[in-house]
């Protein structure tokens, strides 16, 4: 919200702490503050046709467990201001680069999820999101970032984890990260 309204995300926190923010707002069980402007809650239309709706949280490693649990909490209020009575929350461990998320390969495959609700695109994956939202509006479902933005520093961290991916299979896993940023580094020399 801060960034929409051009606030500093600090401003925006404090209001939170001391209750003298301008629109409601709700705190987690995990301390985390979502804030509830109408003018950004427009979307309350239920799926088409009785759907199930899935929130779908990921983080890249077992050490990110506090992140993966704020991600779930904020999705699954997003989802209740939609207008959806029960979201489903799936939360996920593993590497958005691949395809070995059985859990998302379960949600992807069940025709009666007919909403998927995601923080960023890249949390569903790093690579070709817009082609699985492309698959499942041709099957009549549909995918909603809550938030929809692509930062440069998220499109640099994607090329450092391909080149990582191609420096691991030819070099082995070790050296993989510190070659990829050697040849972003050289790149961006150039």
């Amino acid at each position: 919200m801060a960034s929409r309204e051009g606030l500093n995300p600090q401003t925006v926190w404090k209001w939170c702490r001391e209750g003298t923010m301008p629109v409601p707002v709700e705190k987690t069980p995990t301390g985390m503050y979502l804030i509830h402007d109408p003018r950004y809650e427009t979307m309350r239309t239920s799926p088409s046709g009785g759907g199930r709706t899935v929130c779908y949280a990921r983080v890249s490693s077992s050490d990110q467990k506090d992140d993966l649990q704020r991600q779930a909490d904020r999705l699954k209020a997003f989802a209740l201001n939609m207008g959806v009575e029960r979201p489903e929350v799936v939360m996920e461990t593993g590497s958005g680069m691949n395809d070995k998320r059985r859990k998302l390969n379960r949600i992807l495959a069940d025709p009666t999820v007919t909403t998927i609700v995601v923080e960023r695109r890249d949390r569903l994956a790093r690579l070709n999101a817009g082609l699985v939202e492309s698959a499942l509006e041709a099957q009549g479902r549909r995918l909603v970032a809550v938030d929809d933005s692509e930062s440069d520093e998220g499109l640099e961290r994607d090329m450092t984890e391909a080149l990582a991916s191609f420096c691991a299979r030819l070099y082995g896993r070790r050296g993989a990260k510190d070659r990829a940023k050697a040849a972003l580094r050289a790149a961006h020399d150039d």
